[in-house]
């Protein structure tokens, strides 16, 4: 009868998050499937788990699938672990996974810390619904595109401590008006947690002397992006009226929308203008 693939997450700082039934698995299972031997040996050392470990990391875990594969299939149970928190998630482990299942091996998950996880609990937005992008691309066109996508929906993402600036400024660019909670060093020694713009996260950001330890975890709610049509098509008072109707909204906030949408395009000084015409005709009694 084949083994059993336990998907395993570790702490991704605080040795204390581990849980019971975690250690359970990593010391009872026949083999450990680790990212890092020598890091993880840290951790295994720590709860006195002696199981053997074998290397699976993302340039060799596709070669030495089968080695695990025709293990599962003898029987042996293992354990799939990455350095820090949930396999699979922006970590090796998925290809493993696939051809254990395509090998019809039971594949079990053994809940735990996720980065995340963690920063969505602590962001204070509504993220009922959320998208989770990983790491962003390098360029910044790439992030651009991204960040079109899900205007309109919060996300999380990941960021090392050498680029968090870099995209950051992005966000201020084009975004200025983005809610963001930006999570440093989770669970761990200089774990911090910004929250507000873009310009106001950077603002603290810069002040502190330890930014740049740790990787980030980083919540963002982007507004939403409005189709606004032309302005030789229309007045600002009927594009105003559109995004009213589209948006479910109060002129108040059509007008900081149609703002953010054209990008400042049209001044603050002619939607407020437009905004005051059209109250004065919506309130219009014959």
């Amino acid at each position: 009868m084949p083994g059993i693939l336990y998907v395993v997450a570790t702490p991704i700082g605080n040795l204390s998050d581990m849980t019971p039934r975690a250690v359970q698995v990593l010391s009872e299972a026949d083999m450990i499937a680790a990212e890092d031997t020598r890091h993880s040996r840290v951790l295994l050392n720590h709860f006195g788990i002696s199981t053997p470990t074998f290397s699976c990391h993302k340039f060799n875990e596709e070669k030495r699938g089968d080695f695990f594969v025709n293990a599962l299939l003898e029987g042996k149970n293992i354990a799939l672990i990455s350095d820090a928190g949930t396999p699979c998630i922006s970590d090796p482990g998925h290809r493993l996974v696939g051809m254990a299942m395509a090998a019809n091996v039971t594949v079990v998950a053994v809940c735990g810390a996720n980065a995340a996880a963690a920063a969505l609990s602590v962001c204070g937005l509504d993220v009922s619904r959320f998208v989770f992008l990983g790491f962003l691309p390098r360029d910044k066109r790439g992030q651009l595109e991204i960040f079109d996508m899900i205007s309109g929906c919060p996300a999380v993402f990941y960021e090392s401590p050498l680029r968090i600036s870099k995209t950051l400024d992005l966000l201020q660019e084009k975004y200025p008006s983005a809610e963001i909670c930006l999570c440093n060093d989770l669970t761990k020694k200089f774990e911090r947690i910004y929250r507000g713009t873009p310009e106001s996260v950077l603002a603290e950001l810069s002040e502190n002397p330890s930014a740049k330890k740790g990787e980030y975890t980083c919540v963002i709610s982007l507004p939403k992006k409005i189709d606004v049509i032309l302005e030789t098509e229309l007045s600002i008072e009927a594009r105003l009226v559109d995004i009213m109707i589209k948006e479910d909204c109060n002129i108040k906030d059509a007008a900081a929308l149609l703002h953010e949408a054209q990008q400042k395009k049209i001044s603050k000084k002619a939607i407020y203008a437009a905004n005051l015409q059209l109250k004065e005709l919506l309130s219009y009694e014959p």
